[in-house]
């Protein structure tokens, strides 16, 4: 949407087009990143005959806002700006499994027996499931009512962010000691989340400066307009955990390339660099039938581990971490799914082509890690090889030196990763 000019032409009528686009994870920037996408898809649609445009957007207090409700707000301007009629809805924290303030509260939970809990801990909010915030979205296309409206959406309970955490706390069977400290500045908590969750310092700036907005639907007429049943905060944590248990996740905030599931095909041009870059190349034979091998492939990484050295990434993740980096905190959607756009610990999946071709399948992820060049990992399953290149491009003399520097612990972890991928157990996975 940054890019309006490799935008597909929309034929025919339309009745409705959904804004869901967010930039908040993009770190510095992301408002005006914002305010473009806004006027790129207005142009884009205008052109197109549709009926109307649904906004899903964020709760607006009075007084000063932080960057994010702003910038929030600065879309909905944008878009009702135009000719097309806008149904903006505004919502606070959304609970649900993949959602980046869900992940926040799951993490802090899970990982912190004891936490200190700073001023904005206090700030009211008003939770709504996400199974709730999807039936308005989709309610709005048979109410005409709501054409041109903008609506507060939010769930039955209105809470602050020390009872989300110790709600969920609570539904986890966890003992938490939540303790309120007055020091901790929004700058500080942006430092202290990104290090125990799996937010970027971005993202946790832009979510700290946003929790000291109280986020409470002031009026409730969607309520009569899209009737449902609103699930309480604790049942929507309990939807979200049936969703987690079963992998039935369908996207996360982590995922945000993989948005619609990129076809194999628009990334088929895709090559790894061939000149310029340092190379570890294994070939080895399968040992094991071919779909053992591919479901092996396809389980690197996340709570699965890597099949050699599995401490050595973890180390790595660690060190990224430490700089700046997102670590491997992020680990991956689904424990034996990959699609093109997933993330993966510290890679992001490129191509993740597995059934288009019976005699080849190949997967092919790129390093997002901070490193002083550019990194590739390629697994690739043809006939009874399986061929498996890590390729490092250099930045300058630095880079050149960082590749020599850990070339004894490649030449320990790669032959002995691509031999046990090609016996095709994941029980080695973990080891």
């Amino acid at each position: 949407m940054l890019e309006p000019e490799t935008l597909p032409e929309l034929g025919g009528d339309l009745d409705a087009a959904f804004y869901l686009l967010h930039s908040m994870g993009a770190g510095k920037g992301f408002k005006k990143r914002e305010e473009d996408c806004a006027r790129n898809f207005s142009n884009w649609v205008e052109a197109a005959r549709v009926g109307r445009v649904i906004y899903l957007g964020g709760l607006v207090p009075d007084g000063e806002l932080s960057e994010h409700l702003e910038s929030r707000e600065g879309v909905n301007r944008i878009l009702r700006s135009g000719s097309i009629p806008v149904t903006t809805l505004k919502a606070s924290i959304i609970v649900g499994s993949g959602s980046a303030s869900f992940e926040m509260i799951r993490d802090l939970s899970e990982k912190l027996p004891v936490m200190l809990t700073p001023k904005w801990t206090r700030t009211r909010c008003q939770p709504i499931a996400i199974r709730n915030v999807i039936y308005y979205l989709t309610g709005c296309l048979d109410s005409d009512e709501t054409v041109g409206g903008e609506f507060d959406i939010g769930g039955p309970d209105v809470l602050t962010y020390r009872d989300l955490l110790s709600i969920y706390a609570e539904k986890r069977g966890l003992r938490r000691f939540l303790i309120p400290v007055p020091f901790l500045t929004p700058r500080l908590s942006s430092h202290w989340l990104r290090l125990v969750t799996s937010t970027t310092m971005g993202l946790a700036k832009s979510l700290v400066e946003s929790l000291e907005n109280e986020t409470v639907c002031r009026e409730e007429r969607i309520k009569k307009l899209i009737p449902q049943r609103l699930l309480s905060y604790e049942e929507a944590i309990e939807t979200a955990f049936a969703r987690i248990a079963q992998n039935r996740v369908p996207s996360s905030w982590i995922d945000s390339l993989a948005s619609g599931r990129l076809s194999p095909d628009f990334f088929r041009s895709i090559k790894v660099p061939e000149h310029g870059v340092l190379c570890d190349r294994q070939v080895v034979p399968l040992t094991a039938d071919r779909e053992k091998v591919l479901a092996a492939v396809w389980s690197v990484g996340g709570k699965n581990g890597w099949p050699s050295m599995n401490w050595a990434w973890k180390v790595r993740g660690a060190m990224d971490s430490l700089v700046g980096g997102i670590g491997t905190r992020r680990g991956r959607r689904h424990p034996s799914e990959l699609y093109s756009g997933d993330a993966l610990d510290f890679w992001r999946v490129l191509l993740a082509d597995r059934e288009s071709d019976p005699k080849s399948a190949r997967l092919i992820l790129s390093a997002e890690m901070k490193a002083p060049g550019e990194a590739w990992l390629d697994f690739e399953i043809t006939g009874d090889e399986l061929i498996q290149t890590a390729t490092f491009r250099p930045r300058g003399l630095f880079g050149r030196l960082y590749w020599y520097a850990i070339l004894p612990l490649h030449l320990m972890l790669f032959p002995k990763m691509a031999e046990r991928l090609a016996a095709g157990f994941p029980k080695v996975l973990k080891s």
